[in-house]
């Protein structure tokens, strides 16, 4: 499908944005944190990349609507566990509303504060919140990266065209 602008000041319809979106791919992860009693929050996330080398800053897209953005608008730290393709499963129960999130998975808690972390990460980035910063019907955390685990190896879990995918080749 292709849609051109009529008027180039005025942005395209979110379904149509939506759709050229999920063209590109993106790696998945799960954000963790503790909400203000202890308790683990998470959420899969598509939207995270680094923001700068100097100092280490990375950016988490959080929707408005998200079950965990009370937790991330008031931690002082988060997690961004970076999936391999085994973690499909763990993907999508990250993504549901009313489950148990944390069920049936190996997370660890990081030293000195607590924070839940996937065991079996290909990466697990520990972050301080340095920043919040509201845009559109989202909310941009920024965190600089204050602790590093690299425990996996494993192909990198994709989100492409609505679905999860693998960068290994089928046979």
């Amino acid at each position: 499908m292709n849609v051109l602008a009529d008027d180039v000041r005025r942005p395209v319809d979110p379904a149509v944005f939506r759709d050229a979106m999920a063209l590109l791919a993106a790696p998945l992860t799960i954000v963790t944190t503790l909400d203000a009693q202890g308790h683990r929050q998470g959420f899969t996330a598509s939207s995270v990349t680094s923001a700068s080398l100097e100092p280490p800053l990375l950016l988490v897209g959080l929707s408005n609507t998200s079950s965990c953005r009370p937790a991330l608008t008031q931690s002082d730290g988060f997690v961004v566990n970076v999936l391999g393709e085994q973690h499909a499963e763990v993907a999508g129960r990250f993504a549901a509303r009313d489950v148990d999130r944390f069920a049936e998975q190996d997370f660890g808690s990081w030293p000195g504060c607590g924070l839940p972390y996937l065991t079996d990460a290909n990466a697990v980035l520990r972050c301080t919140t340095v920043d919040r910063v509201p845009v559109g019907d989202h909310l941009l955390l920024i965190g600089e990266l204050t602790g590093v685990l690299t425990p996996g190896s494993a192909p990198p879990l994709l989100w492409y065209q609505r679905a999860f995918r693998s960068t290994r080749r089928a046979s």
